[in-house]
């Protein structure tokens, strides 16, 4: 094994910091030294001692270092949040999510820093994610720009605070399905009449 390479199967820090540099420029390896020492990941070890990264790991910096840039969460929270995620076989990874969904990682950031996409306290995504992507990547195809889109999110972030009143989960799965058949007719009927 060469010296500062990690065996097969793992990244070394150098190539880790190679991943996350073009989303978050200002990321250093003393940064990634840090939030290790932090707790908040725990790459495994060489036998001569070497860092060795796994995707999981790069998944959990991305989350880390995201959740500081984009909400300013103190890393207690953060880990709060990465200790309670239950990784579930629904879930799927940034990887996963940007070769699924066909779309570059600076614009899966954008969308972050929008709010049209949240990624789950553990950094995972789900299936609904990527439909929302692949979505996203029609609409803006079609010229539909950021700000567009931004009004989507906001018109259904006031749905949400509507349906959180209601306390029974089964009530608010039916009113989200009625909320979405409703404001299809709504946009139709307002299209016919112009």
């Amino acid at each position: 094994m060469t010296a500062g390479r990690p065996q097969r199967g793992g990244l070394s820090i150098g190539a880790v910091l190679s991943q996350l540099r073009p989303e978050f420029p200002e990321v250093t390896i003393s940064k990634i030294r840090f939030l290790e020492a932090e707790g908040l990941v725990r790459p495994a070890r060489t036998a001569s001692g070497y860092r060795q990264f796994s995707v999981a790991d790069v998944e959990r910096l991305r989350f880390v270092l995201s959740a500081q840039r984009d909400r300013y969460l103190p890393l207690k929270v953060i880990r709060e949040q990465l200790d309670s995620a239950p990784v579930d076989s629904t879930s799927v990874s940034r990887i996963d999510l940007l070769s699924q969904s066909g779309i570059s990682a600076e614009q899966l950031s954008q969308l972050e820093r929008d709010g049209l996409l949240r990624p789950g306290p553990g950094g995972r995504f789900t299936a609904d994610d990527i439909t929302a992507l692949r979505t996203i990547r029609t609409m803006t195809g079609l010229g539909v720009e950021r700000e567009h889109l931004r009004a989507v999110r906001a018109a259904a972030d006031h749905e949400v605070v509507l349906l959180k009143s209601f306390s029974d989960p089964e009530t608010v799965r039916e009113l989200a399905d009625l909320f979405t058949s409703l404001h299809t007719l709504l946009v139709r009927a307002g299209l016919r009449q112009s």
